[in-house]
């Protein structure tokens, strides 16, 4: 039997964390779960559709807010996660945090007992986020329809850093880990 886990039990509760890489949108749709918010810039041309994350869970449970600019984002994140009335806050950031602001968002989040997920580009972050993340798709030759991620821990303030491969089981709503390619069962060195 292959060990699953729930979305959020590696993200600490009332703290932010960040994610970066291709696959950081299916990320934060997992982390989501049944209820968040989720804020980004009006001027971003493309949307997100709650409906594509039905696949993770009920799409009415997610709030989209469109403020329009980062300055305001930041100020409707900082809002939400004190008041705590959506249990999980995600922010897609455009520009770097400075420190006065990452750390605005840890106070919010801890004051109203949320967990805050900031989308960034990849090679920026904030020195206030708990843990970083990088989420990478990998290409599955066994399955049509792989939803096989690598997921990189590469910063972490009260942990150690590491690598999970995660499949996404839509049935059960769990992510399984599983083995890098070439270390599953039958593999050179690995029991059947």
């Amino acid at each position: 039997m292959r060990p699953s886990l729930k979305p959020k039990p590696f993200l600490r509760s009332t703290r932010v964390h960040e994610v970066c890489g291709p696959a950081a949108f299916a990320f934060a749709a997992l982390c989501a779960g049944k209820q968040a918010l989720w804020i980004r810039e009006a001027w971003l041309a493309d949307i997100v559709l709650p409906q594509g994350m039905e696949i993770y869970g009920a799409p009415s449970g997610i709030l989209l807010a469109r403020p329009a600019s980062q300055i305001d984002a930041l100020a409707v994140a900082e809002e939400a996660l004190k008041d705590g009335a959506a249990p999980f806050v995600i922010l897609e950031i455009t520009r770097p945090l400075d420190l006065r602001e990452g750390r605005r968002l840890q106070l919010a989040a801890k004051a109203g007992g949320t967990t805050g997920l900031c989308i960034i580009p990849e090679g920026m972050g904030s020195n206030a986020a708990e843990t970083r993340w990088r989420a990478t798709p990998v290409f599955d030759p066994d399955r049509e329809d792989s939803t096989l991620m690598r997921w990189e821990s590469i910063k972490n303030k009260s942990g150690t850093l590491g690598v999970w491969y995660v499949r996404w089981d839509p049935q059960t709503h769990h992510l399984h880990v599983v083995p890098p390619v070439g270390l599953q069962p039958g593999s050179a060195g690995l029991p059947e």
